[in-house]
């Protein structure tokens, strides 16, 4: 352990000397450091920096290579004529840390001095994207070896940063041309890449054809092919060499080639200093962020982790495959592959299989009543036929108990199931097919509350409603009584309807207090409601053939007896403890009561006595002031207006 922080130490005070060197010099300055940072604020801070201010077109030349081998050094003989204008040192540790820039005014390049490879530093993996940044904004990029030979780890170095430079920063550079209105995309062809290599005992890359013009070019991408590897990115790869038997080197051969691509405007032409500094800041801003090491493949130079969003599915653990910090731009997360089904994330939805073989994608979700029922209805439909699943383009596709016997899994013929990623942080699968219930609690609350409010109409609305709806075809409809059949006594408005299982007619209680078998109905052998007159006649002749017709209706008519009495029982369900209900029907989304001390809105600590009210779009805890309003909440599943919080109730647009 001492030994790394020795080490570190050492590090940390190179790279205070250097920075004061270059302080003092003011020919170089730190462009950005090694954790990513720019160290320049704007584009007028860059020109000063430079001093190039008054230059209407620049290219850029950044150098890579090995650590130790000579990089400052190079830059400060191609460029500055031997001036130490980037700091070298002769300390085993790297002496370069971060990026550094300066300016050479005789080729109008704007030069980058980048770190080593393969040196011994803190977050490698953030200093390796460092450089590709570096090498996506320059027009020219000179790799310096000093290896008797070449290795493949410049090969496989070059071919990586290719493939990164395509595959991540094109789609960036390309909209950064769109945005400064350049004639050209930046992203139209890479850099040029030059390969120096110094030798001292070995003979150079096509020693051997030294007649043949750009015979060494030839051989240098042999070797690329020869390892399966490609350079599509860069406008073009040149190899450069020299031979120091005794020092000093001869750089007459590289600075030949660096001029010759700064007058080469084919492929890349110069650019306004400020889109340098534009270019930079656009890669900076969109890849960042910390790499963990243990997500990060082996023998890979620039693998996907360090330019691709760090998220991952919650139920398959599949990476998301979108660049970083897409979520800026409103663009969702998207993985390849598909998704196993969690039940903890509920993350498999239904799509209408009509618009699915249309071409078009539109999600389902079991809902308790229709965006256009009232909620009355809605509520009855709900207690009766089930829960629905409606399309926006379809209307009601599917309703659970549409039918008494049997009904089909909506799987089978209306919808396709298809099982989605799961994200942190979102909220895609705690929406309303999870409110369910507590929809149906908020609805039972209305119901009673309206009863207490205002009369039992409302009650009695819903259960003729209901009546009708299942009523066998003799049985005349609620709407249509309008008095006794019998005593021809009007109905008042809360007062019940009775209809005679016999004849099918309207009756006040008084007239229908006689019960027995009218199996001729299909009502079987057990005694049901008739009225006096069928009563004393023992019951109709004339309709036996009915029976036949309709038995299901029948069969509905005798389960509805049950569910009618359930729905006299409303007002009674207000004596239950609705907070033991409450806890089995809170959506996912909702913060638990336990955990809820105070009002999110005003910070008033509740107390026994106060109401803990949720609000239905964010889901926090809020008091009776701060949630007087209501607002239908699609989002979560709420078609009708519902309590939401004194902050949602203000958003705009739709909830």
């Amino acid at each position: 352990m001492s030994e790394v922080l020795m080490k570190e130490m050492e590090e940390v005070s190179l790279c205070h000397i250097k920075t004061e060197e270059h302080s003092e010099n003011g020919r170089s300055f730190l462009l950005v450091d090694e954790q990513e940072n720019l160290q320049v604020h704007d584009e007028a801070q860059f020109l000063e920096r430079l001093g190039c201010g008054d230059m209407q077109g620049v290219k850029v030349l950044s150098i890579f290579g090995n650590t130790g081998d000579g990089k400052s050094h190079t830059l400060n003989h191609i460029l500055f004529g031997g001036d130490t204008v980037f700091y070298t040192s002769k300390s085993p540790s790297s002496c370069t840390v971060g990026v550094w820039a300066a300016f050479d005014s005789g080729l109008g390049l704007v030069a980058l001095d980048t770190e080593g490879l393969l040196g011994a530093a803190a977050n490698q993996n953030q200093r390796m994207r460092l450089l590709l940044k570096v090498l996506a904004v320059s027009d020219v990029v000179v790799y310096r070896t000093r290896a008797e030979r070449l290795h493949n780890d410049m090969f496989q170095f070059l071919s990586s940063a290719s493939g990164a430079y395509l595959k991540h920063f094109t789609p960036e550079l390309r909209a950064l041309s769109s945005r400064c209105g350049m004639d050209v995309p930046l992203s139209s062809l890479g850099p040029a890449v030059i390969v120096f290599q110094e030798t001292t005992h070995t003979q150079l890359l096509g020693h051997e054809r030294t007649d043949v013009p750009g015979y060494a070019d030839t051989q240098l991408q042999r070797r690329f092919h020869d390892l399966g590897l490609g350079t599509e990115a860069f406008s073009s790869v040149q190899y450069v060499g020299t031979q120091t038997i005794t020092p000093p080197t001869n750089y007459s051969l590289l600075l030949e080639a660096v001029r010759q691509q700064v007058r080469n405007t084919a492929t890349r032409s110069p650019r306004q200093p400020a889109i340098v500094f534009s270019a930079l800041q656009a890669l900076s801003d969109r890849f960042c962020g910390e790499i963990f090491d243990d997500k990060i493949p082996l023998y890979s130079f620039f693998p996907d982790e360090y330019f691709t969003c760090s998220s991952v599915c919650l139920s398959c653990n599949i990476r998301c495959k979108n660049g970083m910090n897409h979520l800026r731009d409103r663009v969702p997360h998207l993985a390849d592959g598909l998704c196993q089904y969690a039940h903890q994330y509920n993350n498999k939805v239904l799509i209408c299989k009509r618009c699915y073989e249309g071409g078009r994608e539109v999600i389902v979700i079991p809902k308790t009543s229709a965006s256009t029922d009232n909620p009355w209805f809605g509520l009855a439909k709900y207690a009766w036929s089930g829960y629905v699943l409606e399309c926006g383009s379809c209307g009601i596709i599917y309703r659970s108990r549409q039918y008494w016997l049997g009904n089909q899994d909506p799987e089978s013929g209306v919808v396709r199931p298809e099982v989605k990623h799961v994200w942190d942080g979102s909220e895609a699968f705690l929406t309303d097919h999870q409110n369910a219930a507590q929809r149906m609690l908020d609805g039972m609350n209305f119901v009673i509350q309206s009863v207490s409010e205002y009369s039992t109409g409302p009650t009695k609305a819903v259960t003729s409603w209901l009546t009708d709806q299942v009523a066998p075809l003799y049985w005349r409809p609620n709407t249509d009584i309008t008095a006794c059949h019998c005593c021809k006594k009007p109905f008042e408005e809360a007062e019940r309807k009775h209809h005679c299982r016999s004849c099918g007619e309207g009756f006040c209680q008084a007239c229908s207090t006689r019960r027995m078998p009218v199996p001729e109905r299909g009502w079987g052998s057990t005694p049901v409601r008739v009225c006096d007159a069928c009563h004393r006649q023992g019951g109709t002749d004339t309709t036996n053939q009915v029976a036949v017709v309709e038995p299901r209706g029948l069969m509905a008519r005798r389960v509805t007896e049950v569910a009618q009495s359930t729905l006299d029982m409303v007002t009674t369900a207000v004596d239950y403890p609705l907070c033991f209900v409450k806890g089995v029907a809170r959506p996912d989304y909702w913060v638990p009561d336990p955990q809820i001390v105070q009002c999110h809105r005003c910070s008033k600590a509740f107390t026994p006595s106060m109401s803990k009210h949720h609000c239905r779009a964010c889901g926090q805890g809020v008091c009776s002031g701060c949630s007087s309003k209501s607002r239908p909440v699609p989002s979560r599943g709420w078609d009708h207006p519902v309590r939401v919080c004194d902050g949602c109730a203000i958003r705009k647009g739709s909830l």
